[in-house]
């Protein structure tokens, strides 16, 4: 395998204004004819509109939601149960997770009626998302330090793209399109290692958190931009270090497989991260905002 010469500057943290809690909604479900939704714990359904409970849930047992009226109801048995919101919260009433898809997820569910269609979203902290993401992007099995840049790419990508997705009602959606996202279903010990220990940092260029595209593989060389337009400042063409891999992907900054495989040469996430995107430096989301 070819050698890479990474300088590796001293880690200068800028501090954002920017809260590492705050929330991001996901999209789970856009525009279906029926949701099932749940909680691992006993939890409530409440109105957005007038912040009321309009039914209880009963731990680890499922529900189905579906559109009625412009509004939502409850169905079970065949019969229908009209809840009077067009839009609610799922919450637990303690410690717990919220359900639907047949996955866990942390944060709470927001279903909400848009014509005639039930979106299900994913309320969650930014932190938490990242969770979800890093496990559903990468192999838990991988070196540890290509898991560690891999939230920090996500993080990074995440905030940089935060109402991506407005026009449904959400910022990101839970798949490739966006990022991949399984929630808390998908979270091991060690990739959740990999995220605390990242906690907040993320990618600048000019003082902005880039947007930081990744991919499987890039096949030998990373592309500088897979959709036209003006090419991004931090992304030039470099060995992805992943030339046993089929490209696999846009081939558009990070090459996932060549992260693995520099962080097996003992390259750290920072290192990682610094060659697949030039000249940008890292920064920490101020937590006291």
């Amino acid at each position: 395998m070819r050698k890479i010469l990474i300088l590796f500057a001293i880690l200068i943290i800028n501090v954002i204004l920017a809260n590492p809690c705050h929330a991001i909604k996901i999209g789970l479900l856009t525009n279906v004819d029926r949701a099932g939704v749940g909680t691992d714990v006993a939890g409530r359904m409440i109105s957005t509109h007038t912040n009321r409970t309009v039914a209880t849930t009963v731990a680890m047992k499922g529900y189905i939601l579906v559109p009625y009226k412009g509004q939502i109801a409850i169905e079970a048995k065949g019969e229908l149960t009209p809840l009077n919101t067009d839009a609610l919260v799922l919450r637990p009433d303690s410690t717990g997770f919220v359900s639907t898809k047949g996955k866990w997820y942390r944060g709470k569910l927001l279903i909400k009626n848009i014509n005639g269609g039930l979106t299900v979203i994913n309320d969650i902290s930014v932190e938490e998302y990242i969770r979800g993401v890093v496990p559903s992007e990468m192999s838990p099995s991988w070196e540890y330090e290509a898991l560690k840049a891999q939230a920090i790419a996500a993080r990074s990508f995440a905030l940089a793209n935060l109402g991506k997705q407005a026009k449904y009602g959400y910022d990101l959606k839970d798949n490739t399109e966006d990022q991949a996202y399984n929630g808390a279903s998908g979270e091991t010990d060690k990739t959740n290692r990999a995220v605390n220990e990242t906690e907040g940092l993320v990618l600048t260029y000019d003082m902005k958190i880039i947007s930081a595209y990744y991919s499987a593989s890039a096949g030998g060389y990373t592309n500088t931009n897979a959709w036209g337009g003006v090419n991004l400042p931090y992304l030039h063409s470099v060995f992805s270090f992943d030339d046993n891999v089929a490209k696999n992907g846009h081939g558009v900054g990070m090459s996932q497989h060549g992260a693995n495989n520099l962080a097996k040469q003992g390259y750290n996430a920072y290192q990682i991260l610094q060659y697949f995107y030039q000249n940008v430096k890292f920064a920490k989301l101020n937590s006291e905002v």
